[in-house]
């Protein structure tokens, strides 16, 4: 029997959220292993874990993932979260790439010299070039892709929720992404997972932003 599958990340958001939401509502029970030390990343590094050198890392059956495209992927698999047919599994990674490319310009944010600018851009972005796609996908529709729950809806509720920590009513004139978010938080273990005390990460500070320089050995802020 396989064990319970390990994360390997810093104790934060970052590009293992989407990992954590989705084995959530996959129902996997998961542990952490937070990086917090360069010398533990080397460690990682020594004993061949991460083939890219890069994190996230995840321990599931009997391996070790990396990329976390990949490892969205197999746990849509596995977990019948990544549409019946080809062309819906298509869909599904157009959209789940189109997300992740907005949300990685949210997880930038707390390494960033100019926020401020980066912000004006994400907004823009979002509103004229992201969530027009979703709005129109919606209009009659109860999930993106196939009328079942896929990982870009869980995605796309995840973003959502990430845009409107950044700007409040940013989705009134979304009405079909705000009915749609409004259905996915009210599934069960999705309704779990935003009460305080779950695994869910808040928003990045200050000391995540250190912890992750400090680790990575980086010495400069992006632009």
């Amino acid at each position: 029997m396989a064990g319970k599958v390990v994360l390997h990340y810093f104790n934060g958001r970052g590009k293992m959220e989407s990992i954590r939401w989705l084995l959530t509502v996959a129902q996997v029970e998961f542990d952490e292993v937070y990086l917090t030390t360069r010398e533990q990343y080397q460690r990682l590094l020594s004993d061949g874990a991460l083939m890219f050198q890069q994190v996230p890392m995840v321990e599931i059956d009997g391996m070790k993932l990396v990329q976390t495209k990949a490892i969205l992927n197999y746990i849509a698999e596995k977990y019948n979260l990544h549409g019946a047919q080809l062309e819906d599994r298509v869909r599904i990674n157009m959209y789940s790439e189109g997300i992740m490319d907005l949300m990685e310009m949210i997880m930038m944010l707390p390494f960033s010299a100019d926020p401020k600018s980066r912000l004006d851009n994400i907004q823009d972005k979002a509103c004229q070039r992201y969530l027009p796609v979703f709005e129109k996908v919606l209009s009659g529709h109860i999930h993106l892709v196939g009328g079942r729950m896929s990982c870009a809806d869980v995605q796309l509720l995840e973003c959502t929720l990430m845009l409107e920590e950044k700007f409040p009513g940013i989705l009134k004139d979304f009405p079909n992404i705000k009915s749609f978010q409004g259905r996915m938080i009210q599934v069960p273990a999705i309704s779990r997972f935003l009460q305080p005390g779950s695994k869910r990460k808040p928003q990045p500070d200050e000391a995540y932003a250190k912890t992750v320089m400090e680790v990575f050995n980086v010495k400069v802020q992006f632009p």
